[in-house]
């Protein structure tokens, strides 16, 4: 659960004679804090949400699915209604609408669906022993640029999560080479080596690739190739990919509305990134006037951003956080081993200076039951997955009341989601 566990309050105005207001500085803050609470507390009517999901195998219409799953489980929670229409158009982003009824109040959310399955298809669409070597590459440049002693040293659980699937994969490779050897070490003739390596063969295809699938291993090899990629842009494929979502953001953040949502998770952080830092960076004024949430969820930005050749990527996150219409709010969770828990994004990124995001702490297993959490606590891909997911009951965070909620994003900065309003005021 957040830090901070005030209830959201059901402000119908804040009437401050001006007077006392102004009788001292510390009056005026006051006046100014409340000013600011209540115009967040106003209903959105209207939201427009560009979600960047992490590294999954899932394209835009199965993330609709899985958001309109979760949807339902927060409206239960919450006591509300939610309906999902659109979608499945075939069109990149994929673009639905959500509409969010409760007690006085009604909000629809627009939501572009950015995800990358199609990175996701090209680098798990190699041969195995394809995968294999490209994940070594990707290990040997990230320990070349640097990353992994950045990893060890702001976060060394996640130095871990970066050794994890190289040293599984160096189990299998020495298994395979312990049992060719087993005629040499048992003095037998060398035609013996015609039943042991295709043995060992048999073995690693058969038995180890199976059990080394339940880590997801594989897999984890194909998100650190695309890290490299992200961090020194120095693939073709991907760098035309991120100018596509550029200019579909761009067309999304055209659209009218109260409140526009930018949110991501895991490696769709570095996505979000990259793409909001490009606009900023050929449309300087593109926010001005638009109250823009910038929400990282279990971020996985300085994956590629420790990276030394990733001055692009490091530059962006300058420009997120230098601009003055962009509320960046981090959001993180101790169990959550697969990001950067309580590192400061933006200082780490070389902005020691500039606004820093606002750091968010939840707690997963105050998001679900106690047999539920059981049950998917020592699965930490599972774990990292639930901030996009459903929650059993009510919590400071959810993602569902952040996306399609009917009040601003910046509440959960403030105070964290602790009760639904029952009035919001209308704007």
């Amino acid at each position: 659960m957040s830090s901070r566990t005030g209830r959201l309050p059901a402000i119908d105005g804040a009437h401050l004679h001006s007077a006392t207001i102004f009788d001292d500085c510390g009056a005026a803050r006051a006046y100014a804090a409340a000013a600011a609470k209540k115009d967040n507390m106003q209903v959105i009517s209207k939201r427009v949400v560009l979600h960047f999901p992490g590294f999954e195998p899932l394209d835009g219409a199965a993330h609709r699915r899985r958001y309109e799953r979760s949807a339902k489980q927060s409206a239960a929670a919450w006591n509300f209604r939610t309906d999902v229409s659109g979608g499945a158009s075939g069109v990149y982003p994929e673009t639905f609408d959500v509409a969010a009824t409760g007690e006085g109040w009604e909000t629809v959310s627009r939501i572009h669906m950015f995800d990358h399955d199609a990175l996701v298809k090209t680098l798990r669409a190699k041969s195995v022993p394809a995968q294999i070597i490209g994940g070594f590459v990707s290990a040997a440049r990230i320990i070349y640029d640097g990353g992994m002693w950045g990893y060890f040293r702001h976060a060394w659980r996640f130095g871990l999560f970066f050794l994890f699937p190289f040293l599984m994969m160096l189990l299998g490779l020495s298994l395979i080479m312990t049992i060719s050897l087993v005629p040499e070490r048992l003095g037998l003739a060398s035609v013996h080596f015609l039943w042991s390596i295709p043995f060992a063969i048999l073995f690693f295809v058969f038995i180890f690739l199976r059990f080394a699938d339940r880590f997801h291993t594989l897999h984890l090899f194909a998100d650190w190739e695309m890290a490299v990629a992200m961090g020194r842009l120095d693939r073709a494929d991907f760098n035309e990919w991120l100018e596509h979502c550029c200019a579909a953001a761009a067309d999304a953040l055209a659209e009218e509305a109260d409140e526009y949502v930018i949110s991501s998770h895991s490696m769709g952080s570095t996505v979000a990134a990259h793409v909001v830092g490009m606009l900023i960076e050929r449309n300087p004024v593109l926010f001005d006037g638009k109250r823009v949430v910038f929400a990282t969820l279990g971020s996985a930005v300085l994956q590629c951003a420790l990276l030394q050749p990733a001055t692009q990527l490091r530059s962006r996150v300058g420009l997120i956080a230098g601009n003055g219409n962009v509320e960046w709010l981090d959001v993180q969770c101790l169990t959550d081993a697969i990001h950067f828990y309580k590192v400061p994004v933006v200082a780490v990124c070389g902005y020691p200076q500039a606004r820093p995001a606002s750091m968010i702490f939840i707690r997963v297993k105050q998001m679900l039951s106690t047999v539920h959490y059981e049950k998917i606590r020592r699965d930490f891909l599972r774990v990292h997955r639930q901030y996009v997911l459903g929650p059993d009951m009510r919590a400071s965070f959810d993602f569902t009341l952040l996306t399609a909620g009917p009040v601003s994003g910046q509440i959960f900065a403030q105070s964290g989601y602790a009760d639904m309003p029952a009035a919001p005021v209308r704007g």
